[in-house]
C-alpha cells in the first residue's frame, strides 16, 4: 500500500521544477500527481528508489542510458490518464 508523497518531496520537486529542467524532474512531477509507488516507478526502470527520489528533485540527472525509459514510462502514463 502506497502511503503517497511526502509533502516535503512534493515542494522540492516543485521547487526543482522551476530552476532544474530534466526528465527525472519532469517524471516526478507526474508520478507525484499520479500518486504513483517510487517502488513501482523504479521496478519498471531498473533504478533504486533513492536513485529516482534524487531524479525527482533535481539531485542527481539520469544516466543516458535510462532517457529512453523514462520517456517511454511517461508517454505510458499519459495514455492511462
Amino acid at each position: 500500500m502506497s502511503l503517497g508523497y511526502s509533502q516535503q518531496l512534493v515542494e522540492a520537486n516543485r521547487r526543482a521544477d522551476k530552476t532544474v529542467r530534466s526528465l527525472g524532474v519532469a517524471l516526478g512531477r507526474v508520478c507525484i500527481k499520479a500518486n504513483i509507488p517510487v517502488i513501482t516507478v523504479a521496478d519498471q526502470l531498473g533504478v533504486s528508489r533513492t536513485t529516482l527520489y534524487n531524479w525527482f528533485v533535481g539531485t542527481s540527472l539520469p544516466k543516458e542510458r535510462y532517457l529512453r525509459g523514462i520517456i517511454d514510462y511517461m508517454s505510458r502514463l499519459k495514455k492511462h490518464r
